[in-house]
Order: structure tokens, then sequence, then C-alpha cells
């Protein structure tokens, strides 16, 4: 991946290419198609998309150039292997809103293309995986997982993912422990949880590839704000997929994947030793 300033020998190895095909590969194995959606559900969300496309094309005269330049487009994104990067970015946000407006308790938001299942198991408190000397600010989070009553889910899981002080993910750039900064917590008897882990950066999406072409096209900016992904789930409930976001971040209010709303914002504060920061952040899950 892309990261802010610093440069360093993962940069140089972490391409849009190399990226896009970890992600594609990881929907291929993690995911599975909607193989039971009815006929005419296929053909109404089809005939829509297409007619918006046309509408799209008659409003503003595209011609055979444009045309042209869209599908050289379009088949360079699959020969990169970004799909799941473009779609993550620009579309699952829409997806997630619609999926999730009826939810009475803690906000959800995109899940991203960089998730792994099988991550490390801890109990109620630990530290995610790390490398020695890992780079960043040691943060603590803590919380406590509810019901919409507001009764404390024993034994839930919190399962975390996030990117490092550079802006890279575990198992989608090169030189990184499989495991670091991604872990699955179990809370105690009164829903609680406590992780230990440093805080991410924000980062830009990878550029040098077919979704980094239409950003500069577009002249838009690819980056996303420092963000922590979270799943969390308990038997008879509904699993929350969302990300938490730190203030003062200056892409808080134009993040490319226009994931960012104002109920996932943490309030860090110091720690008692001023060597980091601690994050208290409460999940109200929905019954299932």
């Amino acid at each position: 991946m892309t990261t802010v300033e610093n440069a360093t020998t993962v940069e140089d190895t972490a391409t849009a290419a190399a990226t896009g095909a970890s992600a594609t590969e990881r929907f291929r194995t993690d995911k599975t198609l909607a193989a039971d959606t009815p006929p005419e559900r296929v053909s109404l969300l089809a005939r829509e998309v297409l007619e918006a496309v046309h509408a799209t094309i008659r409003k503003h005269d595209v011609t055979y150039a444009e045309y042209d330049a869209l599908k050289a487009w379009l088949i360079q994104v699959g020969v990169d292997g970004e799909w799941p990067l473009f779609l993550d970015v620009f579309v699952e946000h829409v997806v997630e809103e619609v999926a999730n407006a009826r939810r009475e308790g803690s906000k959800g938001t995109i899940e991203g293309p960089f998730y792994a299942p099988g991550a490390p198991e801890f109990g109620a408190e630990g530290t995610l995986p790390m490398r020695d000397g890992e780079p960043g600010t040691p943060m603590t989070f803590h919380g406590q997982v509810r019901s919409v009553a507001g009764v404390p889910i024993a034994r839930s899981t919190v399962d975390i993912w996030h990117c490092d002080d550079e802006g890279f993910y575990a198992q989608f750039a090169p030189g990184i422990p499989e495991w670091n900064l991604r872990g699955r917590f179990t809370t105690d008897d009164e829903g609680r949880f406590t992780i230990h882990t440093i805080q991410p950066a924000p980062y830009q999406i990878p550029t040098d590839g077919s979704t980094g072409a239409l950003i500069r096209a577009a002249d838009w900016h690819a980056w996303r704000p420092a963000h922590l992904h979270l799943k969390v789930s308990a038997p008879e409930h509904m699993l929350i997929t969302t990300q938490l976001y730190f203030p003062g971040d200056p892409h808080n209010d134009d993040d490319i994947a226009a994931a960012v709303k104002p109920e996932l914002m943490l309030d860090p504060r110091p720690t008692a030793d001023g060597t980091g920061v601690d994050v208290e952040y409460d999940f109200v899950l929905d019954p299932a």
C-alpha cells in the first residue's frame, strides 16, 4: 500500500497489483456468491444499473473515445485484480447504509478489502501480535458489549484488525508477519474487553494500478483517515461490522471511501504515564 510521507522498503514492493491480487484471492476464499438470488431480482437490478449507465451517456453526450477509454479501464481493473478494492472504496458504503438502515444498536460501516478471518484468539484482555519494536503510539482500546436493552453480553467476540504506523496491512503487504495487528477477543462476564495495540496511521489506497488511474484522471485524492476495523458478534445477536476514527484527521471529512460517521468517532485520552493513548468505546448489538 502507498504510505504517508515516510517511504519504506515495503512501499517499493507493496504495489497495487500485489495488493489487488491478495484482496481478490481473499474474496474468492472467504465470500460466497448469492447463487439463490431469483432471476427476477437479478433482472431488475441489472436492468436498472444499465439504464442508469445509458442515461449518463445520453445526458453527457459520451463520445466513442470516452467509451473506448472506459472499456480499456474496465478490462485493466480485472487484470490488476482490483475489483474488490474499487468496489469496497466506491460502492460498499451505500450497500452498508441500506443493509443496516433498521439497526437500533451501534452504527456500522464498510468492511473494506483487507479483512482476514481466523486471527489469533485472546481472552477478555490481550495484546495484538506485533513485531519487535513495532513503531507507533501505544494504545489501549477497551469497552463493553451490550444488547439494545442495555444488558452486558458475556463471551461476545470482538474481531479487530488495523494497519500499522506506515499504513500497511498484514497479509496485503510484503514483509509483515501474517497476523500482525490482528486478533479476536472474547468479552468477560460483564461484556468487557481490553486490547493493547498501537494507533494506526492514515494512508492512501494503492494508486499505481487501475483504481489509481481513475483517481488521477478525476483529480481526486486517495486518502483514508486513520481507523480501527472491527467485527463484533454474539449468539442470538446481529453481527456489526464497523470502523472507528480519530478526531483531528484531515480526511475525516473527505474520506475517499465515504465511510466516516459521527457516531464512529473516538475520544483518545493520554495515558497516565504519558507514553500512549487510552480509548474507550462500547458496542450495542441488535437481536438477531
